[in-house]
């Protein structure tokens, strides 16, 4: 017996320093904690922000959460802020992406209204397109049951702003009308959805023609487009008087024709800059351009007008926690009862940004664009295929119909040219009779 304890005695470690080394050898052997992150690295184009993996593991502070990011929501804030025309950013370099949804991995010190496993979406100012986050638990909110990470990821930012603007500030009621710019993008699909819970109102939508056939299915009664009409004139050929609210997310001279377009009593809401938009990178005309057509209006002139002019940046509401969390309580409410569903457009890796980016801001969205930090590589290019087939048949269409007015011009001039013969020769004709008519006059004379 006491050999036996003699030579288990041997086994274990001499030391205190083995032991340390033991366990020093132990966890070398397991895997490094990495996780993805897109970081703006400089202003500019889509190639400046990047993904990089970062080594280790975020620890939550006192009142924080841990959550594994499942999807996040790009939004035109995110694309201002590549450009650096955004000012709610700390300085470079720095992650973008002020919502996301995921999964809570550990609590930091006192949290006791969160535990691990809950499933929940993320509202901030920046940070969130990280694989890893760590955040206050009052900027969290719990997913309902039935609820999607991509749905989680695509609902706070548009619906909170949609609502804010159309019963916060534009006091939404039956009867009424409302103008809703890029009504096939994030905040516009969220704006149509929740018009569609008041009776009877009249939703006018700008965007492209290929969006319309949508907008119509969503509720949208005059989809408008932007490019190949003056809505200003669509909106008056339906309503003379104008509209209750006009939604404004685009600025400058937009702006102005939006005030002018409001009845009397109505509310024009300016939510956005996306005019300065022009190009990958900060456009200096087109920001000189937006100021010195920035509306302006004074205070007699409000009072002779019977108009209100509201200014809405949720950026700047991250510290109105108490009205954001009534909002969202609202919000998922009405998500309950199947009255709003958020609208994915298309879903991107991480390593993709550049193209969701570009899908923005060139407008070929109908929805919500959403990054998936750990989306295989398989359903990326699976995506990227739909989306290549998508473009091309766009395309297709609009070179079908630029053939077909070729072909109308053709038609048309080949029948301005059979009609110029034709009279041409009646005109012979009838030259001739007249030249006979006076020869035989002549004659009798």
């Amino acid at each position: 017996m006491k050999a036996e304890e003699s030579n288990k005695a041997e086994e274990q470690p001499e030391t205190a320093a083995e032991a340390a080394a033991a366990e020093e050898e132990a966890a070398a052997a397991q895997p490094e904690t990495t996780y993805k992150s897109l970081l703006l690295s400089a202003h500019g184009g889509y190639d400046k922000v990047k993904l990089q993996v970062k080594k280790g593991s975020p620890v939550p502070k006192a009142g924080e959460v841990l959550v594994r990011v499942k999807a996040c929501g790009l939004n035109f804030a995110d694309l201002m802020a590549r450009q650096g025309v955004y000012d709610r950013l700390p300085s470079l370099p720095v992650s973008l992406g002020m919502e996301c949804a995921g999964i809570v991995e550990e609590l930091g010190e006192g949290v006791t209204d969160r535990q691990v496993g809950d499933k929940v979406m993320v509202l901030n100012r920046f940070g969130l397109w990280q694989e890893l986050v760590t955040i206050q638990t009052n900027h969290t909110f719990l997913m309902p049951d039935g609820m999607s990470f991509e749905e989680g990821a695509a609902f706070l930012v548009n619906y909170i702003t949609a609502y804010m603007i159309l019963f916060h500030f534009g006091n939404l009621r039956p009867n009424q009308s409302v103008l809703i710019h890029m009504a096939a993008g994030g905040v516009g699909t969220a704006a149509v959805q929740l018009c569609k819970t008041v009776d009877n109102i009249t939703i006018f939508g700008t965007a492209s023609a290929s969006k319309h056939e949508n907008l119509k299915e969503n509720g949208v009664l005059h989809p408008i487009d932007y490019r190949s009409n003056d809505y200003v004139e669509e909106v008056r050929k339906v309503s003379p008087k104008g509209v209750d609210i006009v939604m404004d997310p685009l600025g400058g001279t937009d702006t102005c024709k939006a005030f002018n377009l409001l009845k009397p009593m109505g509310t024009l809401v300016i939510y956005g800059a996306a005019n300065l938009l022009t190009g990958q990178k900060k456009n200096i005309m087109a920001l000189a351009k937006s100021w010195w057509n920035q509306f302006s209006v004074t205070a007699m002139q409000l009072i002779s007008a019977n108009k209100s002019v509201c200014g809405f940046h949720l950026g700047h509401l991250d510290e109105e926690l108490e009205l954001i969390t009534s909002v969202v309580s609202t919000l998922l409410d009405l998500y309950k009862q199947g009255k709003i569903k958020p609208k994915i457009d298309t879903m991107f890796s991480f390593e993709q940004v550049g193209d969701a980016m570009r899908q923005m801001q060139e407008k070929k969205n109908v929805g919500k664009v959403i990054l998936i930090p750990d989306m295989p590589k398989e359903e990326a290019e699976k995506d990227a295929t739909e989306e290549a087939k998508k473009d091309a048949k766009s395309e297709g269409k609009k070179d079908a119909k630029e053939e077909t007015k070729k072909d109308a011009k053709g038609e048309a001039k080949k029948d301005a040219k059979k009609d110029a013969k034709k009279d041409a020769k009646e005109d012979a004709k009838k030259d001739a009779k007249e030249d006979a008519k006076k020869d035989a006059k002549k004659e009798e004379n």
